[in-house]
This record gives structure tokens, C-alpha cells and sequence, in this order.
């Protein structure tokens, strides 16, 4: 069912979203009620920030690793949304295995369970950044696969990277007449309500930890959620006989790229702090010294308490990927989305941003 609103599309009637209490997921949830959803199953292990009070939604709640968890919340429904992923440097490589890879074979068992013919994959594309060198400047889907060599990266940055590679790849390959599949990724989601990117940036600068890395003039795409929940639901709707999207991968984001700290600069001093340039900027070969060095102190402080690794450097925070991240350019080539999915953005990235930080400043001044 279809609305006259310009970029609204036809949506499934009845769907499944995983992770539905996550940033994406919940707002996911929320557009496809918007759009005509009769009936929309929130399944997720946390209850949502925000209960859901659309009587379209059914809250359930659920472990991606259990297989008949899911296939119980999966039944009755014509279009599978696989948001749900272990996200973040910070867990055990078997626990991301389990959530990003088994996961993703207990959502595929689902949809074979009860021949449901629709399944669109929240992935990621850390998946294709180059190694050793993460840069990707203005490359597409097919460009990245070329430099790899293969699909994926030759080697991954990061266990969440591998992990959801593995679910991915599980998930495009299942692609049949009876079962069609896609894989749709954002770059550096925003928004109102954002839970990580930009809380973490303002702690950091709120504590006066947080000062530009290198010359600062490293660029990256970044996607307002409601853009990439628009393109999720563009990928199930191209998720028919014949469609060039079948088994495939679309980075979509926001049509503009960013020089990332300028991005920054403008929402930390949007809401109040200190301004991030005032400051001297910090060489990237001290950041990457100091996370190297972080790291062993990690190390050594998990041997000696018995603590998991991952436990540790949650509370240290510093490490060589992070610091690589603020420092890369990561901006994307989107013409594959624009062409077989027909994405153009609701939102430009000027109008989500100063959304953004206009509801991050409302939440500093009520602190």
C-alpha cells in the first residue's frame, strides 16, 4: 500500500523486525506503521527505550540465538527486517559469532519455516574496507569487491566486521525464487535518539578529552536514520522476480560527504561545549602510540584479574581502531543504491544534522 507523501513507497503488509529496540530498529518500526504496515513484530532481547504504542505493533520479546524464538515471532509475517547485531569493539568474538553469524542462520531458518519470501539484511560496510589500508574515497559496491579481490575484505579490521560478513554472506547466498534476499548498509547513522555516535563524541568532549586528530580534513558519509530506514524498506520492495537487487549489497546514505570533524566541531559547539578546534590538534602517530599503549595496559590488567579482554578496554575505551576511524576517509559511492533500489534521500544531511543537534541540545540544557 502506497501514499501520496513524495519517497514513500509500497511496504509490506505484515513484517519482523529484529533488534527492534536498537536505534534503527525502533525507528524502523516506526515507518513502516507510518506507511501502512497492518502488522509490524518488534522482537528484540532489551524492551524498547520507548514503548511502542501503535496498536500495529506486537512486542516480543526474544534471543536472536534462539532458533525457535525466532521462528515463533517469525510466523504469519510476509517480509523479515534483520536489524539485530552485537555492535561495538567491546564483547567476546564467540558472542558476536553467535549473534551476527548464528543469528543470522536462525532468521534464515525462520523465513524457510513458514515460506516467507522476503528478507532484507541490515549490514555493514566495514565488511568491504580495504586492509591494510581501511580508506575508501568515494568508491562503490562493485570497486570495493575489485580492490578485496573477492566480495569481502581480504582480512577484517574488527571481529564485528568479520562477524557480519559471515551473516551476510549466509544471507545473500540463500537468495532463490522462494526465499529473495538483500543486504542494505548505512555509514555513521545519526539522529534524534541516537544511543552511541554522537553521546560519545559529546562525552568525550564534555570531559575535555576529545581534541581533532590529524590536519582534520578527513572525509566520510554519514546517514540520517530516517534515510536508512528508507532504503531498508526500498531494498524489500525491490525484492521481487527479475529485480537486479536479488542477492546483492547497497551502501545507502546521505547525498553529501562531510569533512568529519567539521561535522563534529558543529554539534559540539551546537549544543554548548567548548569549541574542538580552540584546541591544538593531536598527531596521529601520539593517538595511535596511545591506543597501542592502552591496549597493553589492558592486557595486562585482564591476566591479572581474570577479567575477559573486551571487559577491560570497555572502560578504557582507547583503541587503534577507534583512533583509525576518526582519522580515515570513509565516504561511499552511491549510484548502485540510486539506480537498482531508486534511493534518494528524504532528508539532506544539513537539514539531519541540525535536527540532530538541536534535540542533543535540548537533552544537554535539561542535564
Amino acid at each position: 500500500m502506497s501514499t501520496d507523501r513524495p519517497g514513500f513507497r509500497d511496504v509490506p503488509r505484515t513484517a519482523l523486525v529484529t533488534g527492534s529496540s536498537g536505534f534503527v530498529g525502533q525507528r524502523l518500526v516506526e515507518m513502516l506503521v507510518e506507511r501502512g504496515a497492518e502488522r509490524v513484530v518488534a522482537f528484540d532481547i532489551s524492551a524498547p527505550p520507548e514503548p511502542f504504542t501503535q496498536p500495529q505493533v506486537e512486542t516480543i520479546r526474544g534471543d536472536l540465538t534462539d532458533a525457535e524464538a525466532v521462528k515463533k515471532a517469525a510466523e504469519g509475517v510476509e517480509c523479515v527486517f534483520h536489524i539485530a547485531a552485537l555492535v561495538g569493539p567491546y564483547h567476546e568474538e564467540d558472542k558476536y559469532e553467535a549473534v551476527n553469524y548464528g543469528g543470522s542462520l536462525n532468521v534464515l531458518q525462520a523465513c524457510r519455516a513458514h515460506g516467507i519470501r522476503k528478507l532484507v539484511m541490515s549490514s555493514s560496510p566495514s565488511t568491504r574496507f580495504p586492509y591494510p589500508d581501511p580508506n575508501v574515497r568515494g568508491q562503490g559496491e562493485d570497486e570495493l569487491e575489485a580492490i578485496n579481490g573477492g566480495r569481502y575484505s581480504p582480512q577484517f579490521h574488527a571481529t564485528y566486521a568479520k562477524t557480519k560478513a559471515m551473516g551476510e554472506q549466509a544471507v545473500l547466498e540463500a537468495c532463490s525464487d522462494e526465499l529473495m534476499t538483500v543486504a542494505v548498509a548505512p555509514h555513521q547513522v545519526y539522529g534524534p535518539r541516537d544511543p552511541l555516535f554522537l553521546p560519545s563524541i559529546l562525552e568525550a568532549a564534555r570531559g575535555g578529552k576529545l581534541r581533532v586528530f590529524g590536519d582534520g580534513k578527513n572525509r566520510i558519509s554519514f546517514t540520517h536514520v530516517d534515510n536508512y530506514c528508507h532504503g531498508l524498506i526500498l531494498g524489500a520492495e525491490a525484492l521481487r522476480p527479475g529485480s537486479p537487487a536479488l542477492g546483492k549489497f547497497y551502501v545507502v546514505t546521505d547525498k553529501e560527504t562531510q569533512l568529519l570533524w567539521d561535522a563534529l566541531e558543529q554539534a559540539v559547539t551546537g549544543v554548548g561545549l567548548p569549541s574542538l578546534k580552540a584546541k591544538r590538534p593531536l598527531p596521529p602517530w601520539l593517538m595511535l602510540g596511545a591506543a597501542r599503549a592502552t591496549m597493553g595496559v589492558g592486557q595486562v590488567m585482564a591476566k591479572a584479574t581474570g577479567t575477559p579482554y573486551p571487559h577491560v578496554m570497555r572502560k578504557l575505551k582507547l583503541t587503534t581502531f577507534a583512533v583509525k576511524m576518526l582519522l580515515i576517509d570513509r565516504y561511499f559511492d552511491i549510484s548502485r543504491a540510486e539506480r537498482d533500489l531508486e534511493y534518494v534521500p528524504l532528508l539532506s544531511f544539513e537539514e539531519g544534522w541540525a535536527q540532530t543537534i538541536a534535540y542533543f541540545r535540548q537533552r544537554e540544557a535539561a542535564a
